[in-house]
């Protein structure tokens, strides 16, 4: 049983909810100035005003990128006064890695089973040619 970092009480219990997480992080790092922002956050805390005049961006617009990050887990937000900072949330994509990584596997797997297939037709040309 594996707790999504999406939601604080929700179980994953099945592929299609841990599709949703994934979905939702990919989803937010599809857009490049929510990756912008992810690195921004990765030097400093900041404000959303901050963040939207360095995007120069409405802060409307930068509201709602952040809302989006946030409900991915990407972004942890605090209001303190009127101010709300930002900061990096506490998940480190490792699902994701995951996700990526058993496609990485099979991809590697699937060409070094060409190659062997490329040796041996080289191999089967060469006693050819030497005959």
């Amino acid at each position: 049983m594996v707790l999504c970092r999406h939601h604080k009480c929700c179980v994953i219990l099945n592929r299609m909810v841990q599709q949703i997480c994934l979905d939702m992080s990919f989803g937010a790092l599809s857009d490049a100035t929510r990756r912008g922002i992810l690195e921004q956050l990765a030097w400093a805390d900041a404000s959303i005003s901050t963040l939207a005049e360095k995007f120069q961006m409405t802060l409307t617009g930068m509201k709602k990128h952040i809302s989006v990050l946030e409900r991915a887990g990407l972004v942890v937000t605090k209001k303190v006064g009127r101010v709300r900072t930002c900061r990096l949330g506490p998940m480190a994509l490792e699902d994701e890695m995951t996700w990526i990584q058993s496609y990485r596997d099979l991809w590697s797997a699937r060409f070094n089973e060409l190659d062997s297939v490329l040796v041996a037709l080289n191999n089967q040309k060469g006693a050819h040619d030497g005959a």
